[in-house]
């Protein structure tokens, strides 16, 4: 079954591996996932694509109790160095509780499910979820 991106910067691979792809300023190397005219930092106006690593550690995390109508809670949201690269983004497969989740805990990347249209095409958003122990 075919699969698309919710956003420009997840790739998916052949074999479902996920990717995310920044635009990293060409002058000063920072990293951004929108679409930029110019450099936050430095004001150039070149950008590269950037692989970011797919794995990281949670820097901070909020446990959201409410949310647009629709929208399951509660749910992890988190800020993740992904070596060096700071990417938003929900945690996934991991009980939405202080008891579970910690600033520390080694996340990696990985794709949920958003919808599919009525021929079958599925749409995917990122996650990160925790990597067991045994991964690590």
């Amino acid at each position: 079954m075919p699969t698309i991106s919710l956003v420009d910067y997840l790739s998916i691979d052949d074999d479902g591996t996920p990717r995310l792809i920044a635009h990293e300023c060409t002058t000063c190397g920072a990293r951004y996932f929108d679409r930029r005219n110019a450099c936050a930092s430095c004001f150039a106006q070149e950008f590269r694509p950037a692989e970011v690593a797919r794995d990281g550690i949670l820097r901070a995390f909020t446990i959201v109790h409410f949310a647009a109508e629709g929208v399951p809670v509660p749910f992890v949201a988190g800020l993740v160095d992904c070596h060096g690269t700071s990417v938003r983004g929900n945690l996934v497969n991991v009980p939405p509780d202080p008891e579970h989740v910690s600033v520390g805990m080694k996340v990696r990347l990985t794709t949920v499910p958003v919808g599919s249209d009525e021929s079958g095409v599925d749409a995917v958003g990122y996650a990160f979820e925790p990597v067991d122990r045994e991964d690590a």
